[in-house]
């Protein structure tokens, strides 16, 4: 498959909705420093179905659970994105770091993220820095140039 990117839920949610505060940076991301692949996995695609539909989140304006469908399989249709499974190994994976001592339950979900892509020898985008903790995880940072 080549070189494979897999965005966190942040980069997608970034990008299926114009008005998110870091789509202009995710869309720069997409256009000059994308993989070959950009893929969801079962846990970033129900985050982003979960966050379009989150009140909160969306500002006062959630997209219906069709309309986060419609969204989602936009982006899906797109020739460049991918559906990557997961492998076995992700979960021996993220044991081992989410063992380390002080590891923040919180975390848990990033872990798996940053897992799937450890295993899938895939580079992590995200615009959490916290990524970085996870030794020998590829990974891409967009920074939005805002501290």
């Amino acid at each position: 498959m080549g070189s494979i990117d897999l965005p966190d839920i942040n980069v997608w949610l970034a990008l299926a909705d114009p008005d998110h505060q870091h789509h202009e940076r995710a869309r720069g991301y997409w256009e000059k420093e994308s993989a070959e692949k950009i893929v969801f996995t079962r846990i970033t695609m129900l985050g982003l179905l979960r966050l379009l539909s989150n009140h909160h989140v969306m500002k006062g304006q959630p997209f219906s659970p069709n309309e986060a469908w419609g969204a989602y399989d936009a982006l899906r249709d797109l020739p460049e994105v991918a559906f990557l499974e997961e492998p076995d190994s992700t979960e021996s994976k993220m044991k081992e770091w989410s063992a380390a001592p002080k590891f923040p339950p919180s975390r848990l979900t990033d872990a798996w993220i940053a897992a799937v892509a450890f295993s899938t020898r895939s580079r992590l985008v995200s615009f959490d820095s916290d990524y970085r903790n996870f030794a020998g995880l590829s990974f891409l940072h967009l920074t939005t140039g805002k501290s």
